[in-house]
């Protein structure tokens, strides 16, 4: 039978925009179906007592060497958003109401790119409607969409069940109950969803 690979993430983690832009080829080479889970990567500090890796001086500077070799590994476009630290609670909740309306396709990877590509300035919402509106998506009513209790709801239910699993940062990974913390976890991911984890 066939694996899911659930993907909690946030916005505002680089490191889950590395792995985001892996994680459907595992998906696709393992036959497993991918699940993207939007969290609070706040909320889940705020209940676990954790915090951002960027915040610890000596630990953001190796961050930045490492986020650019994972990035040149991968093959992938990458670089730090000159405006980090983003407020990302309007972002996920976009994405919760991206996910109900069915619209994520076109939502997910725009803000992927205007966080970690284009270093967008994603705390101004003028500037998250420009972005919006080049991806297709009606800017407006996602202003009112992120204020609808209905998506309010599912985001956070979302990062309460992430925390109640043992999430404790993003990305975050599970293969039924097994956790995967970290973008360097996956290929243990994908050893897990082809069954070879033992």
């Amino acid at each position: 039978m066939a694996r899911t690979l659930e993907f909690y993430f946030d916005y505002g983690s680089p490191y889950s925009y590395l792995a985001d832009t892996q994680v459907e080829t595992i998906a696709r080479r393992t036959g497993a179906a991918l699940v993207r889970k939007p969290m609070l990567l706040g909320g889940v500090f705020k209940s676990t007592g954790n915090q951002s890796p960027m915040v610890i001086d000596q630990k953001g500077k190796w961050a930045n060497a490492d986020l650019a070799m994972w990035a040149r590994f991968y093959g992938v476009p990458f670089q730090r958003n000159p405006h980090f630290p983003v407020n990302t609670l309007s972002l996920m909740r976009g994405a919760a109401a991206a996910q109900i309306d069915g619209l994520f396709e076109r939502y997910h990877p725009a803000m992927f790119e205007a966080m970690w590509v284009d270093g967008r300035n994603l705390n101004d919402m003028a500037e998250v409607g420009a972005v919006l509106t080049e991806a297709g998506i009606d800017a407006a009513r996602m202003a009112g969409r992120i204020q609808d209790q209905d998506v309010k709801d599912r985001l956070k239910a979302t990062t309460d069940e992430a925390v109640a699993r043992g999430v404790f940062g993003a990305p975050t990974s599970f293969v039924d109950d097994l956790m995967f913390f970290g973008n360097d976890r996956l290929p243990f991911v994908e050893m897990a969803l082809a069954g070879s984890l033992k």
